[in-house]
Formats: structure tokens, C-alpha cells, sequence
């Protein structure tokens, strides 16, 4: 997840990221964490909205939303798409 958001932060063009994952082997819960933990060693301030589906997809969902990050994750993926638009605005 580091390596991603090093790309990511490294590119003036983008204003705000929307990950879209499904969890089956690794439960979503688990990839919430490595996301908080990457933001945080990265320090990044992008806005990021994060939708997930599969296993511990709710568990996911609270991490991210409980991080104090500024990070939302939304289930419904139009709905979180359309967030990750009006946040890059």
C-alpha cells in the first residue's frame, strides 16, 4: 500500500483517491489497517474515500471511518465514487 500511495502522492493532478476493494482471502478489516498505517507513515492529505465488499467489509468500513483521517468509506459504490469526485473538487 506504500508503494501506491508514493505514486499517487508524487502526481500534482490528483485531488483525491477512491479505492475500491473486495475482500475474500484478505478481510477487509485487515486492509483498512494497512491503509491507515500507509497514510499515516506518509503523512498524506489527499482526501480518500474507500469502499468495501466482501468479508469484514463493515469492520473495514468503521476503521476507516473511526481513524480520525479525514478518510470515508461508504458500501454503496456509485455513492462512494460520487464522494470521491466532490471531495476533489
Amino acid at each position: 500500500a506504500i508503494k501506491g500511495f508514493k505514486i499517487i502522492k508524487s502526481d500534482p493532478k490528483v485531488k483525491s483517491v477512491f479505492i475500491n476493494i473486495f475482500g475474500g482471502i484478505i478481510h477487509c478489516d485487515m486492509i483498512a489497517s494497512g491503509i491507515i498505517e500507509a497514510v499515516t507513515e506518509l503523512n498524506f492529505n489527499l482526501p480518500i474515500v474507500v469502499r468495501f465488499q466482501g468479508t469484514n467489509s463493515q469492520q473495514g468500513r468503521d476503521i476507516i471511518n473511526n481513524s480520525n483521517l479525514g478518510m470515508t468509506s461508504i458500501e454503496d459504490f456509485a455513492e462512494a465514487a460520487k464522494k470521491a469526485v466532490e471531495l476533489a473538487s
